[in-house]
């Protein structure tokens, strides 16, 4: 059985066909690139049919490389990015462009809307309080899709006048394939309108926000079909039409699934441009002191208690192109080659060649520690003027010091969020480590050695969110029963042991870490305040 699944991200799509069988075997992946349109006062916003055309060109790309004729395919499923807004009319089509989960222009919406009077946690607190017991969530931040709701109600009357439906970045792509307007529970609980006791959406919460509840849509199962791939959209794409088109789910939800991190207590940490730490759980919880909530998952009946570092992969690619790039002459014609007197080695990036210099760097990197804020940073404080700095620079240091001491310091931040979780469940001894950083033997060891648990990764850790949504069409198509079986179909394929000396060494910086944003909260505060 074939599966083709769409992840679509907020800078592009990845396209990949994967076969189901015994395990989910990914056969191809094709890369689309779109805009992000930023706009002044906070704004950002995306083209949908920006989003359609990258998927027709990588469908055709991935399809050919799997050498995968379109009438092989059993299913089609997504994984996208989340808390987008997309209001659409009584056919489907889009009346705007698409607000980003990025965009912060509502903040009288939410000043006015949430806000104001007696507060907690930056919220009303009966609104809060009503909002909590309700979704096991709140809207408290600008960014919230609600906001962006109202926003639209007060400056674009005309639109707001002619919505049918709020959808989310995959159910408008979902309504243009099927045409029918959806939202599965995951997309629901992120908009913080969602009763999560009821399985419905709140009538309450939407009267007390000044919601339509009548623009919700109806709300399926991730791995329910919600329709066959329509003649014209599937001759755009490439498909053969007829293909069942299931509900598929956020990144929050399926990258844990693409994990196999699915059971109980089980805990994935993920390191692509943002990272995070993920437990499943089987109650709604929050930890408003740490900024970590539970967050509904693809499974029925069960949520992920997640927390977010806001940079994590991007301070490497930071590091890459501000110290390495363009002064360690290793960037030959997009290839990479570092010789020695016994031979010369090719790497097929930079961060292959990197991690394999960082590799010959002292644990602690020389007494030196990188702070990975730099954007901020949210959990287990919250401090938007939090910035990167390198503590602990001495005549010895060197960049290959500096570049690994960025990598611990992502690292550190991790188990920071880990130990925070720590403190209200309990948390998998072995880890499943999935994202960009995971291709790297050098990161999973130090993640294993600073953190003193197993680590596991899994083959394609780069593309676990388009394997969870193959998971989810799996069960949909009958493959296997339930996502739970997930476990058993993407089996670690590496193991990562941590060696207790290495451990022993990294809680004595791991003990300075802690200290330096506290240290330095004042002085963030007069820089970027």
């Amino acid at each position: 059985m074939h599966i083709l699944a769409y992840d679509i991200g907020t800078t592009g799509v990845k396209t990949c066909v994967f076969r189901v069988g015994k395990t989910i075997e990914l056969l191809s992946g094709a890369s689309g690139g779109y805009p992000l349109h930023v706009l002044p006062g906070g704004g950002a916003e995306q083209e949908p049919n920006d989003w359609w055309a990258a998927m027709a060109e990588t469908t055709r790309k991935a399809l050919a490389e799997a050498n995968v004729q379109p009438k092989d395919i059993a299913g089609i499923s997504f994984c996208s990015q989340m808390q987008g807004l997309v209001l659409v009319d009584q056919a489907g089509v889009p009346l705007r462009r698409a607000f980003s989960y990025m965009d912060q222009r509502a903040t009288e919406q939410h000043k006015r809307g949430m806000a104001h009077g007696l507060q907690v946690a930056g919220g009303n607190v009966v609104k809060l309080l009503r909002a909590l017991k309700c979704t096991g969530a709140a809207p408290l931040s600008v960014k919230d899709p609600v906001w962006k709701y109202k926003w639209v109600q007060q400056h674009e009357p005309e639109i707001f006048a002619q919505t049918h439906k709020w959808l989310d970045v995959k159910e408008a792509l979902i309504a243009r394939m099927t045409g029918r307007c959806v939202m599965t529970p995951d997309s629901a609980f992120a908009t913080l309108l969602y009763d999560i006791h009821k399985q419905q959406w709140s009538k309450s919460v939407c009267n007390m926000l000044g919601v339509d509840i009548n623009h919700l849509p109806e709300i399926v199962p991730c791995t329910a079909e919600v329709g066959k791939l329509r003649h014209q959209q599937a001759e755009e794409l490439g498909l053969a039409a007829g293909i069942p088109v299931f509900g598929g789910g956020g990144d929050a939800a399926l990258v844990g699934v693409g994990a196999g991190s699915v059971e109980l207590g089980d805990t994935h940490i993920y390191c692509g441009t943002s990272g995070w730490v993920s437990t499943v759980v089987s109650k709604s919880m929050v930890d408003a002191s740490a900024n970590i909530a539970a967050i509904l998952g693809a499974q029925p009946g069960l949520f992920n208690y997640f927390a977010e570092q806001e940079t994590a992969g991007k301070c490497l690619e930071w590091v890459k192109n501000h110290m390495a790039l363009d002064e360690i002459n290793v960037y030959l014609n997009k290839t990479f080659k570092h010789e020695s007197p016994d031979h010369e080695a090719q790497y097929t990036s930079l961060y292959d060649y990197l991690m394999e210099i960082i590799a010959q760097a002292p644990i602690g990197s020389g007494g030196v520690i990188f702070t990975p804020w730099l954007h901020g940073n949210r959990c287990p404080f919250e401090d938007p003027a939090a910035r990167g700095m390198f503590f602990g620079l001495s005549l010895e240091t060197g960049k290959t010091e500096m570049i690994r001491a960025v990598v611990e310091g992502v690292v550190y931040h991790l188990r920071w969020m880990l130990e925070t979780q720590r403190k209200k469940i309990a948390t998998s001894q072995t880890i499943r480590f999935v994202g960009g950083g995971a291709l790297s033997d050098v990161m999973c060891q130090i993640l294993a050695d600073c953190t003193g648990r197993v680590v596991e990764t899994v083959a394609s850790p780069q593309n676990v969110g388009s394997m969870g949504a193959a998971a989810v069409a799996a069960v949909g198509c009958g493959a296997i029963s339930s996502l739970a079986q997930a476990k058993e179909i993407i089996p670690a394929v590496k193991t990562y042991q941590p060696n207790p000396r290495h451990s022993a060494q990294y809680d004595k910086y791991f003990a300075v870490y802690k200290q330096l944003h506290k240290a330095n909260k004042t002085l963030f505060g007069e820089m970027n305040g």
